[in-house]
């Protein structure tokens, strides 16, 4: 099956910056979309930063400007680079996947809706 790791937070001043990475793994083929999404108590986790395999990528208006989003198709692996950081931006932080395409035995099979368990992320002084 597939899997999908976070790590890179912790706690940071405003202003300052924080680098999260998330790695998929699994008999993974390919992965069309991936993304990071933030969710803080009380809410509904909502979208940071989407790309595609492409490279084509998607902001929250929030965050554009300040965050960077990447990823390494060789590795099955996405970054967020978060600059500026503001206590708004203090959520838990969630890896996502989709058109996740894997080896189940010899089938190749296609998934969405694949995350991570999360990284707390804390701006603060």
């Amino acid at each position: 099956q597939v899997q999908l790791v976070e790590s890179g937070g912790g706690l940071v001043q405003p202003g300052g910056s924080l680098r999260l990475s998330c790695a998929a793994s699994g008999s993974i083929s390919s992965i069309n979309a991936m993304g990071w999404y933030r969710q803080t108590p009380g809410k509904q986790r909502a979208l940071v930063a989407t790309i595609s395999s492409g490279g084509s990528t998607n902001y929250a208006d929030s965050v554009k400007g300040r965050f960077t989003i990447s990823r390494d198709n060789a590795k099955n692996s996405v970054y967020l680079q978060m600059n500026s950081l503001k206590p708004e931006d203090t959520a838990t932080y969630y890896c996502n996947a989709d058109g996740v395409l894997y080896y189940s035995g010899t089938y190749l099979r296609r998934g969405n809706g694949y995350w991570g368990q999360g990284t707390q992320v804390t701006v603060s002084s």
